[in-house]
């Protein structure tokens, strides 16, 4: 059902709980139980109809990275796309930071970046890693800002080795159905997909740049995104990309759906676990060497176990029970009454009960009180909660005082107004791995950078790793392409200030490769 044109689709009962993965751009609520963290909820009202968009807004600035000083025009504008007789369909909000005096632009890269959700506004890889400004969080990314945060010059853009555009989807940020629109031609995975592939094509033409080398960054649900853009934008308009970043992000759903009849995300989500349990403290020795074992555990005896079903015998439950409990310190017999298989959403409640602590979905390092000790599934993520009202506020205030865009309509960092979220026809998961495999295929000079954090509880490393390990059509050749790297935080890695600098260095490595 992933083949380029087939219909994708999620079964019914998910559909509702998508928004949750917004944060950050997360989106893998379809992995959590329902009764869990808060989501907003989608309105009944019709879209907000908007008039002409205002004119683009052009400031200049600089920041100094790696000792050296860039310069840079930074232009915030709304782009309208239009149906094939000129009459407007949807404005799409977006901010672009050009480096000036940067020479032969048939040299130098640009790179579009998407967040997730459905519902994220880009402001999470916009202030938090990418662009020339960042969020000021204090430590280690774990502990919330006292408000009002701050923006400090972000000294690991990569502003020095890549223009950025960063690029809201339709009813996200100021971005917003237009008068001949109609909100179903962009609140799904196609129209998502054929939205910004027309948006990055009339970008591209109006900026002269289709001689540039070109980069999609998506985080989270934006890994979906961006697959199905790296088609799109191949097979419909002979654009041709350099590299697709894939940041904290999946590519199908059944990795984060654990369910009766889908264990594969129970084997993808162990590593994690694994990790997450030795960050605090609840296993000794080496950290990899652990998540190693776990991993080869998840891929033999577990997977076996889990594949036998009721068949499995009371002796071999429990030996893997024992082993489990070995890797991830939950009790043997909680592993045995969930008939071994631990959903992301109880392994948070779990790990630290006897502290009186829950997890950080999108970052399990994040350790804040339980608010139901009663409960075996946590009421809230507390790595949401650090993070959200840091960065709205942050963007707001950028957005007016330094960029100078006025706009009367809120500006919608996380919303419900993109649902329903249609996943396409039929009863399969979405999955967009082959779209990213025919895109490599027919162009074999496409590079893939997959960047993963050790505490991401929302969409974990090893479930990314499975999709890609399972591209069967796509020529062995080209499997050289794919690179590999990790961080020590979770789904934002980049608030952690060691994975911050890590990722510009793998990001600085991967466009210099490429070009």
């Amino acid at each position: 059902m992933d083949k380029p044109g087939e219909p994708v689709s999620l079964p019914p009962r998910m559909r509702p709980s998508l928004i949750a993965l917004a944060l950050f751009t997360g989106f893998a609520a379809a992995a959590e139980k329902p009764a869990t963290d808060a989501k907003p909820q989608a309105p009944k009202e019709s879209p907000e109809k908007t008039d002409k968009p205002a004119e683009p807004v052009t400031r200049e600035g600089s920041v100094t990275i790696d000792g050296k000083k860039i310069d840079y025009e930074v232009t915030t504008a709304k782009l309208v796309l239009e149906k094939d007789d000129g009459a407007p369909r949807a404005s799409i909000f977006h901010v672009s930071y050009l480096k000036k005096n940067s020479g032969d632009l048939s040299q130098r890269p640009v790179v579009f970046a998407f967040n997730g959700g459905p519902g994220s506004s880009a402001v999470w890889l916009h202030l938090g890693t990418l662009g020339p400004k960042r969020v000021d969080l204090p430590g280690d990314g774990t502990q919330a800002p006292v408000p009002p945060v701050r923006l400090v010059p972000n000294e690991f853009s990569i502003l020095d080795v890549a223009d950025l555009v960063f690029v809201d989807p339709v009813s996200t940020g100021y971005s917003r159905v237009e008068k001949e629109g109609k909100r179903e031609e962009f609140h799904g995975v196609e129209g998502d997909v054929d939205s910004l592939a027309d948006f990055i094509r009339r970008w591209v033409t109006e900026h002269g740049r289709w001689g540039s080398p070109k980069y999609l960054l998506g985080e989270s649900y934006g890994g979906i995104r961006v697959a199905g853009l790296s088609a799109e934008l191949q097979s419909r308009y002979g654009m041709s990309l350099n590299g697709v970043v894939l940041l904290s992000s999946l590519l199908d759903f059944r990795t984060l759906s654990p369910s009766q009849g889908n264990d594969l995300a129970y084997q993808v989500f162990l590593p994690t676990y694994t990790a997450v349990a030795h960050f605090h403290g609840k296993l000794a020795g080496d950290r990899d060497a652990l998540v190693e074992a776990a991993r080869e555990f998840a891929d033999g005896d577990y997977t076996v176990a889990l594949h036998a079903g009721s068949s499995l015998t009371p002796e071999r439950r429990q030996a893997i029970a024992k082993r489990y409990s070995e890797l991830t310190s939950l009790p043997v017999e909680m592993i045995l009454e969930s008939n071994l298989r631990i959903d992301p959403t109880r392994f948070r409640g779990e790990l630290l009960r006897k502290e009186g602590k829950v997890l950080g979905r999108f970052d399990a390092r994040v350790a804040w009180p339980t608010t139901d000790p009663s409960s075996d599934y946590p009421s809230y993520d507390p790595s949401f909660s650090l993070a959200l009202g840091a960065y709205s506020t942050a963007m707001l205030s950028y957005l007016g005082s330094d960029l100078g865009w006025k706009e009367d309509s809120p500006y919608e960092i996380l919303t419900g107004k993109v649902q329903p979220w249609k996943m396409g026809n039929g009863n399969g998961y979405v999955n967009m791995s082959s779209r990213l495999a025919t895109a490599m295929r027919d162009n074999p000079h496409l590079r893939v950078l997959v960047m993963g954090g050790h505490a991401d509880l929302a969409t974990p490393p090893d479930g990314i790793a499975y999709s890609l390990s399972h591209l069967l059509d796509l020529p062995e050749a080209n499997r050289k392409n794919l690179v590999f790297t990790s961080y020590e935080a979770g789904h934002m890695f980049y608030l952690n200030p060691p994975d911050l600098a890590k990722g510009r260095k793998d990001l600085v490595d991967f466009i210099g490769g490429g070009n």
